[in-house]
C-alpha cells in the first residue's frame, strides 16, 4: 500500500481503517474492542505524514476509559501482533513513539477485504502489486502475456498499454472462446466475470471498438 498522503491519500486511510474494522467484527468481542482501540488511536494521535505515533500512556488511558495498566498490555499486544513497531522506549520526560506497520495490518486482514467489496478488493491488490520494469509486465499467474494477430491479442495489448495493474489482475485471466462474429472471453469464475462486467466492460468494449469496430462483445 502507498503512503497514505498526497493525492488519494484519504481513500488509503478509508482503506486501511475500514479493512480494521471490518476483520475485527468477523471476530470475537475482544478483538473487536482491541481494534477499536488502535483506530481511536490511530485517528486521533497518528501522524500519517511521518509515520509516527507519539503519545503518553496516560493520554491513552484516556482516550481509551481505562487504566494505565490496561495501556501497558494493550500496546504490548499491538507490538506482539506486529501492527505498532516501536521506535524509540519512552524515557524521563520523554514519550514512546511508534509506528504504525500498515504492510501487516493488510497482510493480516487481506480474507476479509472482499466483505468490503470488490472495488476495494482489487484496489488494495493493485497497490500491492510490483510496478513492472519499463519493458517487463508480470502476468496473471498461469496466464501468458498478449501475443499474436487474434482479435483478442489485439484487444489485450491495448488494454496492457492502458494499464498493467489491472490488466495484470483482470484482464489476462480471459480466455477468448469465440471470434468469429462476436468476441466471446471466458473468465475463471463466476466473481472473476461479474466483476469485469460490472466494473471493466467499458474499457474493453472501447479497445474492441478500435481493433474491430461494432464487433459484439461476451463475457462468461
Amino acid at each position: 500500500m502507498k503512503k497514505a498522503v498526497g493525492r488519494g491519500g484519504g481513500t488509503r486511510k478509508y482503506d486501511l481503517l475500514t479493512v480494521l474494522a471490518v476483520h475485527a467484527l468477523a471476530r470475537d468481542k475482544g478483538f473487536q474492542r482491541q481494534a477499536l482501540r488502535l483506530i481511536s488511536l490511530v485517528t486521533a494521535r497518528y501522524n500519517w505524514q511521518n509515520d509516527l505515533l507519539s503519545i503518553g500512556q496516560e493520554e491513552i488511558a484516556r482516550l481509551w476509559s481505562v487504566d494505565v495498566r490496561t495501556v501497558k498490555r494493550e500496546m504490548a499486544a499491538f507490538r506482539e501482533r506486529g501492527w505498532l513497531v516501536e521506535k524509540r522506549p519512552a524515557a524521563r520526560g520523554r514519550v514512546a513513539q511508534y509506528g504504525l506497520a500498515i504492510a501487516k495490518i493488510l497482510e493480516d486482514t487481506r480474507a476479509d477485504w472482499i466483505r468490503v467489496g470488490p472495488d476495494l478488493d482489487v484496489r488494495l491488490r493493485t497497490e500491492e502489486a510490483p510496478e513492472p520494469a519499463a519493458s517487463t509486465v508480470i502476468p496473471f499467474p498461469g496466464a501468458a502475456l498478449p501475443s499474436g494477430e487474434s482479435l483478442w491479442g489485439q484487444v489485450s495489448r491495448r488494454l496492457l498499454a492502458e494499464d498493467a495493474s489491472i490488466h495484470r489482475v483482470w484482464f489476462a485471466a480471459l480466455e477468448p472462446v469465440d471470434e468469429a462474429g462476436e468476441l466471446v472471453l471466458r473468465a475463471p469464475s463466476g466473481f472473476h466475470a461479474a466483476y469485469v462486467q460490472t466494473h471493466l466492460i467499458g474499457r474493453i468494449a472501447a479497445a474492441l471498438a478500435v481493433v474491430a469496430p461494432e464487433m459484439p462483445l461476451r463475457i462468461l
